[in-house]
């Protein structure tokens, strides 16, 4: 299959999208709409195309959220479309961003949730739709604060209730319904 790999620009109007339609769009992460709408989200593309280029990168990128004041950045998308394209290879990749993150000593500070466009769940075929609450147009390390975090549990007593909340969602919006959640013209 020869695909044109997507522009930076591309990437990031792509997961933008994404956040804006599915994320937002359908409640998937209740904490999401704040931070995008105050401008706290910060997308950033790899060109890595090695896992030990993305990991330059992931450290840059840690550090980076790290030193930021948390009113400028909040959390950063780090997408990553030109490597570990297969979900297996990304999977294996995980624990290196978590080994990374100790290795900063940022445990307990920043961690870093997954998203990938061939997401699956262990026990779930490949085209279960609940796999889509973690599929992203292309892979994705998304690199948290544990404050916010905290603060957004706080907030939303019944935060396990999410998962559960997100499956059923998907389950009644079917296939079709997530193709048509990308086909219509873009929100304001």
């Amino acid at each position: 299959m020869d695909s044109i790999p997507p522009s930076p620009d591309d990437a990031i109007d792509a997961t933008r999208e994404w956040l804006e339609r599915a994320v937002i769009g359908l409640n998937l992460c209740p904490f999401a709409k704040a931070v995008q709408r105050k401008g706290q989200v910060r997308y950033v593309v790899s060109q890595a195309t090695q896992p030990l280029q993305l990991h330059e990168d992931l450290v840059r990128e840690l550090e980076h959220l790290r030193d930021t004041d948390p009113e400028t950045t909040d959390t950063t998308l780090l997408i990553h479309p030109y490597v570990l394209g297969d979900f297996l290879d990304f999977n294996e990749f995980l624990e290196v961003a978590d080994d990374t993150v100790a290795d900063l000593a940022l445990d307990g500070e920043i961690q870093v949730a997954s998203f990938h466009p061939a997401f699956q769940f262990e026990g779930t075929a490949s085209d279960d739709i609940t796999n889509y609450t973690n599929r992203s147009p292309f892979p994705t390390l998304h690199l948290l604060r544990e404050a916010s975090i905290d603060r957004a549990v706080a907030a939303f007593p019944d935060a396990a209730a999410i998962f559960e909340s997100n499956m059923e969602t998907l389950d009644r919006l079917g296939h079709e319904g997530w193709k048509a959640l990308f086909d219509g013209p873009a929100n304001p």
